[in-house]
């Protein structure tokens, strides 16, 4: 069972008042190049995303950005570079969600109604394909093994694709937050508090509003 607070974490997302400065449908168009390069090695995308989520300053590192139970267990002050290594390759999916529940807590972004049945239909095609997979094995019919290795491919090319927009997506508000095509430069936090959950006056930063 998830705890209260993470739930509390998850309600209090839906509620900001802040927009992605580009959707996931929109991010090939905005940054082809880097799309391309998430694409192809996603991990090292990961790694440079999430150091500079932390305005390089890997003393702010927990493993998972600070949400997940194996958070600070991990021995991340001593070794912080090797930590994040560990992380975008074993955990990639973990470290891709991470460093968006990151940007999304400090700058109070909320992900629009499209841009979660897209990451949701990611997530329920790839139970499908393992559930496929599990049944392959049991049965060992020839037709649901294809049928099996197909839905697989399939999953794996969507993933691929959506985590890929995800990370130019982090990639363009970062770029805003650091002034590369904005007004000025966003000041370093002080303290960058990885879990929180009590900002309610969104940064004055430009970003577009929800219709809330």
């Amino acid at each position: 069972m998830p705890s209260q607070e993470y739930m509390d974490k998850l309600q209090a997302r839906q509620n900001y008042r802040n927009l992605w400065h580009s959707d996931l449908m929109g991010t090939i168009q905005a940054d082809t190049p880097y799309c391309c390069f998430a694409a192809f090695c996603a991990p090292c995308a990961s790694y440079l995303l999430r150091k500079r989520a932390l305005y390089n300053d890997m003393s702010r590192y927990v493993c998972c950005a600070g949400y997940m139970p194996c958070s600070g267990r991990c021995g991340e002050s001593k070794c912080p570079e090797f930590c994040l290594a560990t992380e975008v390759f074993l955990c990639f999916g973990n470290s891709v969600a991470s460093t968006r529940h990151l940007l999304q807590d400090e700058f109070n972004i909320q992900t629009t109604q499209c841009d979660n049945c897209i990451i949701g239909f990611m997530l329920f095609l790839k139970q499908i394909a393992c559930i496929f997979s599990i049944v392959a094995m049991i049965v060992g019919n020839q037709e649901i093994s294809r049928a099996s290795h197909l839905l697989s491919c399939l999953s794996d090319m969507v993933y691929c694709t959506v985590c890929a927009c995800m990370q130019t997506q982090h990639k363009i508000e970062m770029d805003k937050r650091d002034g590369q095509f904005g007004p000025q430069p966003m000041v370093v936090p002080q303290f960058l508090q990885m879990s929180r959950i009590d900002q309610r006056v969104p940064p004055s930063v430009g970003y577009p509003r929800s219709g809330l």
